[in-house]
């Protein structure tokens, strides 16, 4: 059974990243201090070290739930009942709504590569939008809906091509014009691979 010191400390690790998000977001990694970080979640310091090591521990966690918020609603429309290509289409377009919040463009596109590192930022990026991409190129090859093209090299091509779409979306003045170009251009190369029947 989980105590009540159990509950408290997950709740206080909470509070630190929802406050970590929302500081990094607004201010950027090098502008956020670990003291307004606690003063938001309104814990002492001492309780942010019992629960990170320091400043680039918080930005990682806060990192991991950007992602992860981000993960979980692509995995709930690639799992989803529409046909693969319907759910892929899908899962493009969520994802470059995903690119539109100012969390997302912050921590995950604009600041992670340059706090994390950028091989540390890729092995991150590949556990949370590679597997995804590569999961539904699969799926789409089992389904017919696509040419058997391999899949890893594939999938990479695809990773590359929606990691700079997102940097561009996040650098843009206009954001839901070049998402919307975006979305396009990604349609018509997938186009290229799809069985005739099946776009028929």
């Amino acid at each position: 059974m989980r105590s009540r010191r159990d509950d408290y400390s997950e709740s206080t690790r909470a509070a630190l990243v929802k406050s970590a998000v929302r500081l990094f977001t607004e201010r950027g990694y090098a502008g956020t201090s670990l003291d307004e970080i606690a003063k938001r979640a309104r814990v002492t310091k001492g309780a942010l070290y019992h629960h990170f090591s320091g400043k680039q521990a918080v930005f990682e966690a806060a990192f991991d739930e950007v992602e992860s918020d981000v993960k979980g609603r692509l995995e709930k429309i690639l799992s989803g009942p529409e046909a693969p290509w319907d759910r892929a289409l899908n899962g493009l377009r969520e994802f470059i709504a995903s690119c539109l919040d100012p969390a997302y463009q912050r921590l995950a596109l604009q600041e992670a590569p340059v706090v994390m590192g950028w091989a540390r930022w890729r092995e991150a990026e590949d556990r949370y939008s590679f597997g995804l991409i590569k999961q539904a190129l699969q799926d789409l090859i089992d389904a017919g809906e696509v040419l058997a093209v391999p899949v890893e090299v594939t999938s990479r091509l695809l990773f590359g091509a929606l990691c700079s779409a997102a940097t561009e979306i996040a650098h843009s003045t206009d954001q839901r014009k070049v998402g919307d170009e975006i979305e396009d251009v990604v349609v018509r190369l997938l186009n290229q691979v799809r069985r005739p029947a099946a776009g028929a």
